[in-house]
């Protein structure tokens, strides 16, 4: 099998993910996912698309992350893998989708707006 390829977003987040046949080695940046990710519940949200498919140990996985933060990382990768892992086989689809792995979230931080000190927020009005 070649490698195949997809990317994922989430928030300023972007995933490049890359997947060949292996023995289920995850790493993102050139580090061990279990270092780039301390926390287990982020790892577990990457993993998420291989568990529901039971391939967690087929595949080896190169993740090129930039962007966003670590919330929004792990979400991107999550979508990569998704999109990667439907790319080799398209059956696996409706599995994934529904799940939510194949929608991107299109959430994203409302801009700051002029005159205002946030997004939202508004300076406090004065009648008089």
């Amino acid at each position: 099998m070649e490698v195949i390829n997809a990317i994922g977003r989430r928030k300023a987040a972007v995933a490049r993910v890359f997947v060949s046949e292996g023995t289920g080695k995850i790493l993102i940046n050139k580090r061990d996912l279990e270092n780039y990710f301390p926390s287990s519940i982020l790892q577990f949200i990457v993993k998420q698309p291989l568990n529901k498919l039971d391939v967690a140990g087929k595949y080896d996985i190169r993740v090129n992350l930039s962007g966003g933060g670590y919330k929004g990382q792990s979400e991107a990768a999550r979508l990569a893998i998704a999109r990667a892992l439907v790319k080799i086989n398209p059956e696996d689809k409706p599995a994934l989708r529904s799940e939510g792995f194949m929608t991107r979230d299109p959430r994203v931080v409302e801009r700051k707006k002029p005159g205002q000190p946030k997004a939202r927020k508004r300076f406090q009005f004065s009648k008089r």
